[in-house]
Protein backbone atom coordinates (compact mmCIF):
# COMPACT_ATOMS: atom_id res chain seq x y z
CA UNK A 1 0.00 0.00 0.00
CA UNK A 2 1.37 3.40 -0.93
CA UNK A 3 1.24 6.39 1.40
CA UNK A 4 -1.52 7.95 -0.72
CA UNK A 5 -3.59 4.74 -0.68
CA UNK A 6 -3.16 4.51 3.08
CA UNK A 7 -4.27 8.11 3.60
CA UNK A 8 -7.34 7.59 1.39
CA UNK A 9 -8.39 4.43 3.26
CA UNK A 10 -7.63 5.87 6.69
CA UNK A 11 -9.47 9.11 5.93
CA UNK A 12 -12.52 7.04 5.02
CA UNK A 13 -12.38 5.45 8.49
CA UNK A 14 -12.19 8.81 10.26
CA UNK A 15 -15.11 10.20 8.24
CA UNK A 16 -17.12 7.04 9.00
CA UNK A 17 -16.44 7.42 12.74
CA UNK A 18 -17.64 11.03 12.60
CA UNK A 19 -20.75 10.04 10.62
CA UNK A 20 -21.49 7.21 13.07
CA UNK A 21 -21.27 9.67 15.99
CA UNK A 22 -23.70 12.00 14.22
CA UNK A 23 -26.11 9.11 13.53
CA UNK A 24 -25.89 7.81 17.11
CA UNK A 25 -26.48 11.30 18.51
CA UNK A 26 -29.47 11.86 16.19
CA UNK A 27 -31.08 8.50 16.99
CA UNK A 28 -30.45 8.30 20.73
CA UNK A 29 -29.59 10.31 23.81
CA UNK A 30 -26.01 8.98 23.84
CA UNK A 31 -24.51 12.47 23.30
CA UNK A 32 -21.06 11.50 22.06
CA UNK A 33 -18.85 14.56 21.67
CA UNK A 34 -16.35 14.00 18.87
CA UNK A 35 -13.50 16.35 18.14
CA UNK A 36 -11.16 15.97 15.23
CA UNK A 37 -7.74 17.52 14.91
CA UNK A 38 -5.91 16.41 11.76
CA UNK A 39 -5.57 12.64 11.85
CA UNK A 40 -6.94 12.23 15.37
CA UNK A 41 -10.48 11.95 16.70
CA UNK A 42 -11.35 12.09 20.38
CA UNK A 43 -14.71 10.63 21.40
CA UNK A 44 -15.96 11.81 24.79
CA UNK A 45 -18.91 10.14 26.47
CA UNK A 46 -21.33 11.56 29.05
CA UNK A 47 -19.34 9.92 31.88
CA UNK A 48 -16.26 11.86 30.67
CA UNK A 49 -14.44 8.71 29.49
CA UNK A 50 -12.70 8.96 26.13
CA UNK A 51 -11.67 6.91 23.15
CA UNK A 52 -8.91 8.29 20.97
CA UNK A 53 -8.41 7.22 17.36
CA UNK A 54 -5.36 8.40 15.48
CA UNK A 55 -3.49 7.69 12.29
CA UNK A 56 0.02 6.30 12.42
CA UNK A 57 1.19 7.32 8.97
CA UNK A 58 4.73 5.84 9.04
CA UNK A 59 3.33 2.41 9.97
CA UNK A 60 0.19 2.63 7.80
CA UNK A 61 -1.90 1.83 10.87
CA UNK A 62 -4.82 3.26 12.81
CA UNK A 63 -4.44 3.24 16.58
CA UNK A 64 -7.32 3.18 19.04
CA UNK A 65 -6.95 3.93 22.76
CA UNK A 66 -9.82 2.97 25.08
CA UNK A 67 -10.18 2.17 28.77
CA UNK A 68 -9.54 -1.47 27.93
CA UNK A 69 -6.18 -0.73 26.28
CA UNK A 70 -4.44 0.33 23.10
CA UNK A 71 -5.03 -1.36 19.77
CA UNK A 72 -3.35 -1.19 16.36
CA UNK A 73 -5.21 -1.82 13.09
CA UNK A 74 -3.77 -2.51 9.66
CA UNK A 75 -5.67 -2.64 6.37
CA UNK A 76 -5.81 -6.15 4.86
CA UNK A 77 -7.27 -5.08 1.51
CA UNK A 78 -10.88 -5.20 2.74
CA UNK A 79 -10.97 -4.35 6.46
CA UNK A 80 -8.91 -2.69 9.16
CA UNK A 81 -7.88 -5.62 11.38
CA UNK A 82 -6.22 -5.65 14.79
CA UNK A 83 -2.55 -6.58 14.45
CA UNK A 84 -2.86 -9.03 17.37
CA UNK A 85 -5.93 -10.80 16.00
CA UNK A 86 -8.52 -9.04 18.18
CA UNK A 87 -10.93 -8.29 15.33
CA UNK A 88 -12.11 -5.65 12.87
CA UNK A 89 -11.89 -1.93 13.68
CA UNK A 90 -15.58 -0.94 13.61
CA UNK A 91 -16.68 -4.06 15.49
CA UNK A 92 -14.06 -3.37 18.16
CA UNK A 93 -14.89 0.34 18.35
CA UNK A 94 -18.57 -0.54 18.86
CA UNK A 95 -17.62 -2.94 21.66
CA UNK A 96 -15.29 -0.51 23.45
CA UNK A 97 -17.65 2.47 23.06
CA UNK A 98 -20.57 0.42 24.36
CA UNK A 99 -18.57 -0.71 27.39
CA UNK A 100 -17.44 2.82 28.19
CA UNK A 101 -20.79 4.51 27.64
CA UNK A 102 -22.93 1.85 29.31
CA UNK A 103 -25.25 1.57 26.30
CA UNK A 104 -25.24 -0.36 23.02
CA UNK A 105 -23.52 1.75 20.35
CA UNK A 106 -22.89 0.65 16.79
CA UNK A 107 -20.20 2.22 14.63
CA UNK A 108 -19.93 1.19 10.99
CA UNK A 109 -18.09 2.02 7.83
Amino acid sequence: MTDIEYLDCAEHVLRAVEASCDRINDQSDADIDNQRVGGMITLMFQNQSQIIINLQKPLHEIWLAARSGGYHYKFNGQHWMDTKGQGEFFTSLSQYASAQSGRALIFNS
